[in-house]
């Protein structure tokens, strides 16, 4: 069974909907070893003023979040092994990056993911963006700026959902599909896996099509071309998501040849077979 969910949100993302001590004690609950919280850094979102649901995003307030992340973290030391995480929301922009690298610098977190959420000037998971634009324009927008973001010069740990693009789009096949896109898609893997990135399988795939992103077309791909290192996450904005489709992940894995997960801390990687 997989015992690690890396990407999780509580109250300090603007998106968040559970505490922070909520999420650990069910994570205990599910017999997990290792889980973390990924909050969100959403540093593209203020440069490019993009507001959801009529209002800007609300920012994390970071001082918060470590403190109370490293109080929580000694508190549960023995029962569950919980990582201090961020996920950092790439832009293009200099200014951005310079915010990642601060805060990387100043707070060390455990763990990073990096993540592509905007292209064409928009976020790529709201329903209306997609209103008047092709699936391929799109889908190929997007990978291109996961392919960009994989050049980032914070030292990131894992890249995150690849097919966050699908999540809600409105076309009669949403699904991203490793045939039509081979070509960025390619890129992209070899990228990851000469960098020695952590690819992630996340299961908040909701209307894509497939039950988690990457689909297992794309897996493969990254299996053959030598990818070993992948890791589950749930991406939960509340406990009762977290190891959500786990078994489900677990079980196409091992169907393609995965043997273990690879978790993340501190610059070093624990091995965990499933």
């Amino acid at each position: 069974m997989i015992t690690a969910d890396l990407h999780t949100h509580t109250f300090f993302s603007a998106d968040g909907r559970e505490d922070m001590r909520n999420m650990i004690e069910k994570a205990i609950e599910l017999k997990m070893t290792h889980y973390g919280t990924s909050e969100h850094f959403d540093y593209d979102f203020m440069r490019r003023n993009v507001w959801i649901d009529g209002k800007p995003v609300r920012q994390i307030d970071a001082p918060a979040y470590f403190k109370r992340a490293r109080r929580l973290q000694k508190e549960y030391a023995g029962k569950i092994n919980y990582l201090v995480g961020c996920e950092f929301a790439y832009d293009q922009s200099n200014y951005c990056k310079l915010l990642y690298q601060n805060i990387e610098k100043q707070y060390k977190p455990d763990y990073i993911i990096n993540s592509a959420h905007l292209c064409l000037g928009g976020d790529c998971y709201a329903p209306e963006f997609f209103e008047g634009k092709s699936k391929e324009l799109t889908y190929n927008a997007y990978l291109y700026v996961v392919l960009e973001s994989l050049d980032a010069p914070y030292p990131y740990d894992i890249v995150g959902h690849i097919g966050y693009c699908s999540r809600n789009a409105k076309y009669p096949d949403p699904k991203l599909r490793y045939t039509e896109y081979k070509d960025v898609i390619d890129k992209i893997l070899k990228k990851i896996i000469a960098y020695d990135k952590i690819l992630e399988i996340n299961t908040s795939s909701k209307t894509a099509g497939s039950a988690f992103l990457p689909d297992t077309d794309i897996l493969q791909k990254y299996y053959d071309l030598g990818g070993r290192n992948v890791i589950f996450s749930s991406d939960a904005h509340n406990a009762a998501r977290i190891g959500e489709k786990r078994e489900t992940v677990a079980s196409a894995l091992k169907e393609i040849g995965f043997t273990h997960i690879t978790v993340p801390c501190k610059g070093k990687r624990i091995l965990l077979e499933f």
